[in-house]
């Protein structure tokens, strides 16, 4: 193992935007609004860098203005790059007032880029005996590789870290040494940095060229040896060819020193970077860069110097590696936060004993008019649960625990005496999640009346992009961080203890906190609603749906597991013989779920495509998206599609939904998340029943096996028809779409009549079809190509459709570029229930994130509003189900559709009342128009 000093030199642009970008379907999103993608990124890669490697010395490197030198060379170069994200540009003062609290430092050099001063660096510590690790995933630092200079590379997905050294890169790029990579680039050229290459070279021509000739030199003096078009292409742009090898050089003689004293990794200023990560709301990143620092450096980690050597890194233990190079700081007693805690917080905690004790505690509980109460159980399963016990407060600072008994019947009996406060209509109950506590007590026959506030729900309306768990509220918005349930169970697993193993002190500290914390949030959130202008959304819709959806999922549905172990049968005969067909194509047999095995078959073997996309990993691209473009011309792509859908359906419904049975019920209990999607729709897990696929016939089998609870029962399906195209209509004002809703016609028909100008019978099943692609694509902000791609239009036909349609329908047009600029003006924009979209890209002068926040600012509206419009429904029908005593049950919501266990002696009323509810939920221009059916299954009612 070798004894030399170890640099680490970071490449800061390529991890900061690797960490955007891996954010980007979920970004990071505090209280503030701030994007904090970018910096939670980039922290993460760097201190992992840290804690694996524990280097001697280490630097980040920034470009400063670009490259002088090859923006004179070539006026083009990067000229085609976009616009730096507004997440990034925010991003990197955070980023640097982080590093220089971490005392690690930054190397910048004006007019010149991050890979020459590494490169510089690089060689200057190799002449002085240290090996230096560059940390990036950009393969142009491969040329720079040697004996003592790796590439420290990122895996994709957070997959670690891979080190290239000489047999690496040589392998990679089918080079003899590092240095030809410079050729290798400058053969192909480099798209992403405007580099132009040689016409008509790629990657593997580049290789092959390199074998052939050595050099870029090599090859332009030898270009006799070329034939056709080739030998044409590159003596044409030899000096091009020259041009492109100087660009994708990476400097070696930037104006930067190294000197290893400035480079050492030093002790960090602990309360400046925890000032700054609770500033960001870094919770997580604030525990991990505790945990980084206060680990014994006389233990870490040397990195291998080579790949093969990877392996082992994780066991090495290096003997000079950090060693007396920075002292690492004690987390209890340097790492001191500026957050407020149980232990330095005055507070008033108090368990009550069984007896008098109790009853004079209730006395006073049932005199309160406003009490947060939070209960403990066994488990995180409300159907299974116990109540291990239950929080109170109604005053900041204080509260009180009433543990229950073990014994379930004694429990009920200390329930019984709680019930005049848990079901006192005068007395509001505030909880941080109440569903499931509604969820816990109806177990109990204890049901929570009066007025609910819910914490949960109160924030989600006020930032619904932040996430809402309550300690991410109590730190974000008290500065508050409670105890962590781990610190009293233990971490998820075999070993979790459940806490009815918690000593009872440490328990009524640790639930009372909740009810404290959460009773002063709701304070806070009171005033935040009214200020969003949601309090009426909040009262009217998500707390009583609360309600609503408690009730559901406790009722459950009933499923045929019989059906579905047959139904499992034949799709495992069905998938054997797709796979049998798609090895008889492919004059072989693999491994048909391997994307790299399948790609390997498509496009070497069988070569389908020219030119195949590949993934950032250097294999071909075989996702949906392809494979679907493909799938018309090539059999062998269908069957191939056809097998991925019947497999996943197998797999994640047909096998898995009778494991999910409740035994103690007999039943599926779906759990209806309320904060989950922004546009305000309900999302369904564990299991999720809303994304059974209906389009395929296997598909809409897997609705056959949820039936009624007996014979005396039927199941009812009730389904908003085209609720989005009549929404869209309505708020848009279209009138020759709004008349032909008021008319009953058939809007896609209708629609095809308009643009292609033929009477409405005479309309084609073809020409319908593709109205009604035009009609939902409008909504998402379909483009010429994704139509062409979703039809048998070609891209001009599709764009001169697009353009139809918005000529008959000016008013459409009008709507959405309504909605693009009040979005840009606000920030934000809204239901016809005043539900906000909060859009903070709208003004990017990133094209591509400024256009996916343009569509959100058509779209949001429309299925948002939908989902109100929905919830309108389901509380009123529930309401009258309850008053007027059914025994009819609502059980599933799927997007427009209602889900119900009907008692056939009550159909007919029940028909007309949930119709009836369902289309006079909010009065829009346009009807609202309900299909329904009935059935001995869900498929049979669809």
């Amino acid at each position: 193992m070798s004894n030399k000093k170890r640099l680490f030199l970071v490449d800061a642009y390529a991890l900061i935007f690797r960490g955007y970008y891996a954010f980007i379907k979920n970004p990071r999103i505090n209280s503030k609004g701030t994007d904090t993608s970018a910096i939670m990124g980039f922290m993460n890669s760097l201190l992992d860098v840290i804690k694996r490697e524990r280097p001697d010395h280490l630097a980040v490197c920034f470009d400063k203005g670009g490259s002088q030198d090859r923006v004179e060379m070539f006026e083009a170069y990067k000229a085609n790059r976009d616009e730096t994200p507004e997440g990034i540009k925010v991003a990197i003062p955070y980023i640097l007032d982080i590093l220089k609290a971490m005392h690690i430092p930054i190397m910048t050099k004006e007019g010149y880029e991050a890979d020459d001063i590494i490169g510089t660096l690089s060689k200057q510590a190799e002449k002085e005996g240290y090996q230096t690790y560059m940390v990036t995933p950009d393969k142009d630092f491969a040329q720079l590789v040697s004996e003592n200079i790796f590439m420290y590379r990122p895996k994709s997905f957070g997959g670690g870290y891979e080190i290239w050294g000489i047999p690496e890169v040589q392998k990679k790029f089918e080079v003899e040494h590092p240095e030809q990579v410079i050729d290798f680039l400058g053969m192909m050229g480099d798209a992403s940095d405007n580099i132009p290459g040689l016409p008509g070279v790629g990657e593997k021509t580049a290789k092959k060229f390199i074998k052939a000739y050595g050099s870029m030199e090599g090859l332009l003096n030898n270009t006799h040896e070329l034939k056709g078009k080739m030998k044409e292409k590159v003596e044409a742009a030899k000096e091009l060819g020259l041009l492109s090898k100087k660009l994708a050089t990476i400097m070696l003689d930037v104006p930067v020193v190294f000197d290893a004293k400035d480079f050492e990794l030093d002790q960090p200023d602990i309360a400046k970077v925890t000032q700054i990560f609770e500033e960001l709301e870094f919770k997580r990143l604030t525990d991990n860069f505790i945990k980084t620092f206060s680990q014994d450096t006389q233990t870490s980690t040397s990195a291998p110097e080579n790949t093969q050597a990877a392996s082992q890194a994780e066991n090495s233990k290096s003997d000079n590696a950090g060693a007396g190079q920075f002292s690492l700081f004690n987390a209890d007693t340097t790492a001191t936060s500026q957050r407020k805690n149980i232990t330095n917080t005055p507070h008033f905690y108090q368990s009550i004993a069984p007896g008098m004790a109790t009853t004079l505690f209730i006395q006073n509980l049932t005199k309160q008019t406003c009490v947060c109460f939070d209960t403990e159980t066994t488990g995180l399963n409300p159907l299974t649960a116990q109540l291990v016990g239950i929080a109170f407060s109604w005053e900041a600072g204080k509260g009180f625990y009433v543990p229950c008994p073990e014994d379930q019947t004694e429990t009920q009996q200390l329930l019984e005496s709680l019930r005049p406060f848990f079901e006192n209509p005068n007395i509001e109950k505030v909880g941080q999640n109440l569903k499931y506590d509604i969820k816990v007590l109806a177990k109990y026959q204890i049901t929570v009346k009066g007025k609910l506030f819910d914490t949960m729900l109160a924030h989600y309306l006020i930032n619904p992009d932040m996430r809402h768990n309550m300690d991410i509220l109590s730190e974000t918005y008290l500065n508050y961080s409670p105890v962590a349930i781990e610190t009293l169970i233990g971490k998820k697993g075999k070993n979790q203890k459940s806490m009815r193993d918690v000593p009872l002190e440490t328990q009524t500290e640790y639930a009372v906190e909740d009810a404290d914390i959460t009773l002063q949030l709701k304070e806070l959130f009171t005033t935040e609603l009214g200020a969003a202008n949601t309090q009426k959304l909040f009262d009217d819709i998500e707390i009583p749906l609360l309600r609503v959806l408690a009730a559901m999922e406790l009722e459950g549905i009933n499923l045929d597991t019989d059906f579905l172990h047959s139904l499992s049968e034949q799709l495992h005969a069905d998938i054997d013989a797709l796979a049998q067909k798609i090895y008889s194509e492919a004059g072989e047999t693999f491994n048909i779920a391997s994307p790299k095995q399948l790609g390997d078959i498509l496009f070497d073997k069988m070569k389908l495509v020219a030119k195949p996309k590949k993934t950032k990993t250097g294999q071909y691209a075989t996702g949906e998206e392809i494979l679907s473009l493909l799938a018309k011309e090539h059999s062998i792509v269908q069957n191939i599609l056809d097998y991925r859908g019947l497999t996943k359906l197998k797999s994640t419904y047909i096998d898995a939904l009778p494991l999910q049975v409740e035994p103690s019920t007999g039943r599926v209990h779906t759990d209806y998340m309320q904060t989950v999607a922004a546009t305000g729709r309900l999302s369904s897990n564990n299991p999720n029943l809303q994304n059974i696929p209906i389009r395929t016939e296997r598909g809409r089998q897997v609705r056959k096996a949820f039936i009624p609870r007996s014979n005396e029962y039927t199941i009812l399906a009730a389904d908003y028809s085209q609720i989005e195209l009549r929404i869209i209509a309505a708020l848009s004002n279209e009138d020759t779409m709004i008349e032909a809703f008021n008319n009953g016609e058939d809007i896609h028909a209708s629609t095809a009549s308009k643009v292609f100008n033929v009477p409405i019978e005479n309309v084609t099943r073809e020409q319908r079809s593709n109205a009604k692609t035009v009609n939902f694509g409008i909504i998402y902000g379909v483009s010429a190509f994704g139509l062409s791609n979703q039809t048998n239009l070609n891209r001009t036909e599709a764009k001169e459709l697009i353009d139809t349609y918005y000529e008959t329908y000016p008013k459409l047009k009008r709507f959405i570029s309504t909605q693009v600029y009040f979005a840009r003006d606000n920030g934000y924009v809204q239901t016809v229930l005043g539900r906000r979209r909060y859009l903070k890209d709208i003004n990017s002068r990133n094209a591509v994130v400024r256009g996916a926040a343009e569509r959100n600012a058509v779209n949001a509206p429309i299925q948002g509003s939908a989902a109100d419009i929905i919830k309108i429904a389901m509380i009123k029908i529930y309401k009258q189900l309850q008053s007027s005593h059914y025994k009819t049950k609502m059980l599933l919501q799927v997007h427009d559709e209602l889900v119900f266990d009907v008692y056939k002696p009550e159909l007919d009323a029940i028909k007309h009342l949930v119709k009836t509810e369902m289309e006079q939920a909010f009065n829009l221009p346009v009807p609202l128009v309900v299909d329904m059916d009935t059935g001995n299954n869900w498929l049979e009612a669809h």
